[in-house]
């Protein structure tokens, strides 16, 4: 298998996994949201961490935490992906698959207007038109779900918020999560001895399946991560930007066929022009990096 094969495997199987989370955070009940959370934070930083030392990954940790612009940004990062966990659990256990399959959708989209908000990164007239498109579409939600789609904008802001710290900082994926866990644990440790206290913690009191469960959501998290980091390294990045779709639209399947969401009408007719938006901007990305392609190799040719 080449490189660049092995890679796209990789991709899909991280992206396959991230689609699927609909159908593994509510075998966690009855533990709620916040419970969840706690626990992911926390089982999250022992396998970062053992993944750090088995990769002898500390020297590059010591290094981003040296630096405080870094571990600003990460810290950071670690508040904004502690909203953005927290309201896809959220949304998973309360069966709104489908508001959070929307969230990743949009998401692509937020991170370019984050590029022209915060970097002031200029558009080009077709990424203008794909965010104008999807802009009809959040009206057209709205005015089906009789509300704005909060759960929907949260998570897509939240993630892109999340890429562009995590850009910022250039630190490797899993020194990075080791540190943002690391930021984070102090309080999920808190909250859940405080759930022990009150005599209200689930862990350990639902039987053995259901602890391992539980502490499972670092491996949960750690897998998919590290397969899209091997992914990173070996295919372009136009062919990443097709891949992260696969999760939303896995997630979008799930809610409507295995977890029976309603899905009237009008909200289809919401997804679709989100799905036209996705349409030009990914034909606009496509077509931009060939051009690029082109000049380089005319450039270099001359």
């Amino acid at each position: 298998m080449t490189e660049a094969r092995r890679g796209l495997t990789l991709g899909i199987a991280a992206y396959v996994m991230w689609g699927a989370f609909p159908l593994y955070f509510p075998l966690l009940d009855p533990a709620g949201p916040i419970e969840i959370l706690a626990h992911r934070i926390v089982w999250s930083l022992v396998t970062m961490w053992a993944l750090v030392l088995l990769n002898h990954r500390l020297p590059q940790l010591r290094a981003a935490v040296a630096d405080r612009r870094r571990l600003r940004l990460l810290a950071l990062a670690a508040a904004v992906i502690t909203v953005n966990w927290g309201t896809y659990i959220y949304g998973v256990t309360h069966e709104l698959v489908l508001q959070t399959a929307l969230g990743y959708f949009v998401n692509p989209l937020v991170t370019v207007l984050l590029g022209v908000l915060v970097l002031g990164e200029r558009l080009r007239p077709l990424q203008w038109a794909a965010l104008g498109i999807a802009g009809v579409a959040v009206v057209v939600l709205t005015i089906d779900y009789g509300a704005v789609p909060w759960l929907s904008l949260v998570l897509a802001f939240s993630f892109g918020t999340y890429g562009l710290a995590k850009k910022s900082a250039d630190v490797g994926a899993v020194e990075s999560l080791a540190i943002e866990t690391s930021i984070l644990a102090p309080l999920a440790l808190v909250y859940l001895g405080w759930l022990t206290l009150r005599g209200d913690s689930t862990f350990g009191t639902e039987g053995p399946g259901h602890a391992l469960l539980l502490a499972s959501a670092g491996l949960v998290t750690a897998i998919p991560l590290i397969c899209f980091g091997a992914a990173a390294t070996r295919v372009p990045l136009v062919t990443l930007g097709l891949l992260q779709y696969l999760a939303p639209i896995l997630q979008f399947l799930l809610g409507v066929f295995v977890l029976d969401e309603a899905m009237p009408a009008s909200r289809l007719a919401g997804f679709a022009i989100v799905w036209l938006a996705l349409v030009v901007f990914t034909v606009e990305a496509v077509r931009h990096a060939r051009q690029l392609r082109l000049t380089v190799g005319a450039s270099t040719a001359a």
